[in-house]
């Protein structure tokens, strides 16, 4: 094809190729010249050949133009003596094949603009070869999705090679459709089988970006009144199973699950737990069927052993699931470290959940007690003036574990019973002791430390106190709340006011004759 230079001629001559191939077949070979610009290096080139492409086989698919039914070969079809239309119409089912191969290549491509356009040019394909389907019904009613352009689509989204967070926060509006959103995970699933089963060594940029696509799905609470299909129906059957949302829940469970089998990245660990309670949870046809990839999440210790915990609880609590090492687990998280961490916050609103049954026995809550209470000696105020509180909501929560604060006598650190180096709650002797540690921290350097330590000392209210404005409190906001605190009156610092730094002249004389 003969280009005129600048991108406006392109444009030109491209519009001059999509006339002819749609005024005349027998123009047909105008194709290749567009199909060649979609390979040139030149971006504004390449976009205008994807516009076009899109205008073309837009236009062929509406009118009908295209194959219809499983594609023979392309040579058995021209050498054979089948008529005319039929052999265009395979023809040009080729010609569209290779350029939804080649779109499908752009969304790689390192323009941004490129990858949009392509994707939008794929999309618009998906849903005219959804309303003109390219595959003939096998009976009345049968659904028919372009699912391997659409898998074409998916492919690309989630690429080992390259970050695509951000053309998929592009795609996730196609998500907000029944139908593109039920393939989507069925076509995600696909995916991951294929590269973990290509690469030994799965690339993160592939894990990040199945992540993004994967917490973009979001299933509707009930089912629908009126279903919402990117591909337009002119009626909706119901015994299609992308028109149920149990069918939804099965597949977005299939899609989790195929990816959170694998060995993954911490990082990606983390991102999955935060969600999976709220996100990912609620959403499965089976949620104990989660229980495998908590339990491994839960032995990699730390913030992941914190968040693994959350959905175990919402598993023991909704789903009736028994895991009777889930309190030992927690015990374990208590360490000096955990005060110092930027997960404390959610650390100490997690364990007050946890802890917030009164059906507890007294020996466990006592054992939680008692360990809070002697890490408590080595911590810093701001997070002192958390726990503290949190102890004392543990008290009144369990009358039973009073007594550790009704001795007072209790055993000295010597001849404490607790053995802070155990790790079963149940065998830590923690209600034989006693909470001797808030009676030291009552004479700790910070008032509001100490303050907060002989809370004790009274009679503990039944209302409990809530710790969550206490969570994120720091240092900084410790030392500015003290430095607005402003006294009721002066405070007397010497009973005869100093007339100089050593006194009046003469003075110093005397008082050392006097002393002498």
């Amino acid at each position: 094809m003969e280009r005129e230079p600048g991108a406006a001629g392109v444009r030109r001559a491209l519009g001059r190729r999509l006339e002819a191939v749609l005024a005349s077949r027998s123009e047909a070979n105008a194709v290749f010249d567009i199909l060649a610009v979609l390979q040139s290096e030149d971006q504004e080139e390449i976009q205008e050949a994807v516009r076009t492409c899109s205008r073309l086989f837009g236009a062929l698919l509406e009118r009908g133009e295209l194959f219809v039914g499983q594609l023979p070969s392309e040579e058995m079809v021209m050498t054979g003596s089948r008529g005319a239309a039929r052999k265009y119409k395979v023809w040009m089912r080729h010609r569209y094949h290779s350029c939804g191969n080649r779109l499908g290549e752009l969304l790689g491509h390192p323009s941004f603009q490129v990858k949009e356009l392509a994707l939008s040019a794929l999309m618009k394909f998906v849903q005219l070869e959804g309303a003109h389907p390219l595959e003939k019904p096998k009976w009345e009613g049968n659904y028919l999705f372009p699912r391997e352009l659409f898998k074409l689509v998916v492919g690309g989204l989630l690429s080992p090679e390259e970050d695509q967070s951000l053309l998929l926060s592009q795609f996730r509006e196609y998500l907000d459709y029944d139908d593109t959103r039920y393939h989507s995970m069925q076509a995600a699933v696909e995916v991951v089988a294929r590269v973990t089963g290509q690469h030994p060594e799965v690339p993160p940029a592939f894990w990040n970006n199945t992540f993004t696509l994967l917490s973009a799905v979001s299933l509707p609470r009930q089912e629908p009144t009126v279903s919402s299909f990117y591909v337009k129906r002119t009626e909706l059957w119901d015994t299609w199973k992308v028109a149920h949302l149990k069918e939804h829940r099965k597949a977005f469970q299939t899609m989790w699950l195929s990816v959170l089998k694998h060995k993954l990245p911490l990082s990606l660990y983390k991102k999955v737990l935060l969600i999976t309670h709220d996100a990912i949870l609620p959403q499965l046809a089976q949620p104990t069927l989660m229980i495998d990839f908590l339990t491994r999440a839960c032995d990699l210790g730390g913030a992941l052993s914190l968040l693994a915990l959350n959905g175990l609880f919402i598993l023991i609590h909704k789903h009736n699931l028994e895991y009777p090492d889930f309190y030992q687990k927690l015990y374990g998280l208590l360490d000096p470290s955990v005060f110092h961490v930027k997960y404390r916050a959610r650390f100490f609103h997690l364990a007050d959940l946890f802890l917030s049954s009164s059906h507890l026995p007294a020996y466990l809550v006592a054992a939680f007690a008692k360990r809070l209470a002697r890490l408590a000696l080595t911590a810093p105020p701001e997070a002192l003036l958390m726990v503290l509180p949190f102890i004392c909501t543990l008290l009144r929560r369990h009358p039973a574990c009073r007594v550790l604060v009704h001795r007072p006598h209790g055993p000295e650190l010597d001849a404490d019973p607790y053995d802070p180096g155990e790790k079963d709650p149940a065998q830590s002797r923690a209600l034989e002791s006693s909470l001797w540690e808030l009676q030291a921290l009552q004479r700790h350097y910070h008032p509001e430390v100490s303050k907060a330590a002989s809370v004790i000392n009274q009679a503990l209210s039944v209302p409990e106190v809530s710790i969550a404005p206490l969570l994120e409190l720091t240092a900084y906001e410790i030392f500015e709340r003290d430095l607005k605190k402003k006294g009721s009156e002066p405070v007397p610092l010497e009973f005869i006011p100093a007339q100089g730094l050593l006194g009046r002249p003469g003075e110093l004389c005397a008082q050392h004759f006097t002393l002498s």
